[in-house]
């Protein structure tokens, strides 16, 4: 998310605008709208937007994001997820966790995968307009192909089986799932038909009196997962997507779990880039994201030989030279003048709406975004690859905003900028105390034994 020099089109509507900087003034990444500041992104684009273009022709790929904290790791994804929205590519984003989501368990990913399913049309979860789409389109291809009102249902059923004849190879149930979900809506029973969607989206403790109506049993488990994604993607196919992208962000925690369920976890995503790269799911972009230490400590990928092999990258050159098409991409992080430049861009952005834009422009000057930049990043110990979340949540939320509101108000004799321990996140939190005088380590805490 480095910044060198806005490519920012003209004009910005009100709402993409409003949503950039609601999300800036809440210290968040923006959902949506990252166009408007991936300036400096532009090296990697050619590879990416070729990879997407080959995932949209029946393709898959797999893609490994490595930064530090403050990086701009989800700023990237969500960027590249939106260049996947607008190829028509539904889109998932998925917080890989111990407690929420282990990603030694697919099925539970494959859940929070459906929960969290977007499009350009439907926000999440988008799981049933999609599964109606398709639908609408088989009962469209049988219409087309001369089946009569009353032959409907039929051909509708040949269509299904046809075009989940490769699906249900490996998981027939979730074929039996869309038989019993079409055979609710048309008895009207709209209860069923609900349960019986949540089931396919993954969802436990479905009612068993709807399970048995649309002939299924228990719950999906880990195998299973692999055949409703491999499902879920025949559906996108023909309702009309091109392709679905899915990222497993913050994959580094895995660090932290016991080493059993660790190992399992790095089994788990070996065995998921290995069916990507079989080509087992024609049109699935995946994206994991994760810090150095994840991929090159031996609490993480190095644990596993067969992933470190398959994730293996030369990192020795420049970072200049880095090559976009490898399976792992570094995201360099910021220095003081991209932030300065992106703080530059913000300003802009904002000002546009202003009541007054210049006098945005002339308070608010690049001088002064330099100066807050500096001093946000020697309250987090000078880590400025750590400041952008906070220096944009200062810049927009404690600056811009008073500005715009307040004519007499000058940053420079009004404002002093403060730092409180509740407003950051722990790794901000631990580079504070190094300012502040606490330990800079474990080894500067003195015990009494």
């Amino acid at each position: 998310m480095s910044t060198t020099g806005s490519k920012r089109p003209a004009p910005v509507s009100a709402a993409r605008r409003r949503t950039v900087l609601d999300a800036l003034r809440r210290g968040a990444v923006p959902e949506s709208g990252l166009d408007l500041l991936a300036t400096g992104l532009d090296r990697f684009e050619t590879a990416l937007d070729a990879e997407l273009d080959a995932v949209a022709s029946g393709g898959s790929v797999f893609k490994a994001v490595r930064g530090e904290y403050g990086s701009g790791k989800t700023f990237f994804t969500r960027w590249l997820g939106e260049r996947a929205k607008r190829r028509n590519f539904a889109v998932a984003e998925i917080q890989i966790s111990e407690n929420e989501t282990p990603l030694h368990k697919l099925e539970t990913v494959y859940r929070r995968l459906t929960e969290r399913l977007t499009t350009s049309s439907f926000p999440p979860s988008a799981l049933r307009p999609v599964v109606d789409a398709w639908f609408y389109a088989l009962e469209e291809d049988a219409l087309a192909a001369g089946a009569t009102e009353e032959e409907l249902p039929g051909e509708v059923e040949k269509l299904l089986v046809a075009r989940l004849a490769e699906v249900s190879r490996h998981a027939p149930s979730f074929a039996t799932a869309l038989r019993g979900y079409r055979a609710a809506l048309a008895d009207g029973d709209e209860a069923t038909a609900a349960a019986v969607l949540a089931w396919l989206g993954g969802q436990p403790h479905v009612a068993a009196s709807a399970r048995r109506t649309a002939g299924v049993r228990g719950d999906l488990d880990h195998f299973g997962a692999l055949g409703f994604l491999q499902g879920l993607l025949t559906v996108l196919r023909d309702s009309g997507h091109t392709g679905l992208f899915v990222v497993l962000d913050e994959v580094e925690t895995l660090q932290r779990v016991r080493s059993d369920a660790r190992d399992k976890a790095l089994n788990a995503l070996r065995q998921l880039i290995d069916e990507v790269h079989s080509g087992r799911f024609p049109g699935l972009y995946l994206v994991i994201t994760g810090t150095p230490a994840f991929f090159d400590g031996q609490q993480g990928v190095q644990r596993l030989a067969p992933l470190a092999q398959r994730l293996a990258t030369d990192f020795t050159t420049d970072p200049r030279f880095d090559n976009p098409r490898a399976v792992q991409i570094r995201l360099p992080g910021f220095n003081q003048e991209s932030l300065i430049g992106l703080g530059a861009t913000i300003r802009d952005l904002y000002a546009e709406a202003a009541a007054s834009p210049e006098r945005v422009r002339v308070v608010v000057d690049d001088a002064y975004v330099a100066d807050l930049a500096r001093a946000v990043g020697g309250a987090l110990g000078g880590k400025v690859g750590v400041a952008p979340r906070l220096f944009l949540k200062k810049l927009v939320g404690d600056v811009l905003d008073r500005v715009d509101q307040f004519d007499d108000f000058d940053p420079r004799q009004h404002y002093r900028l403060t730092v409180a321990s509740s407003e950051l996140t722990d790794v901000e939190r631990n580079l504070a105390a190094t300012v502040t005088g606490g330990p800079a380590s474990a080894d500067d805490i003195d015990l009494e034994l």
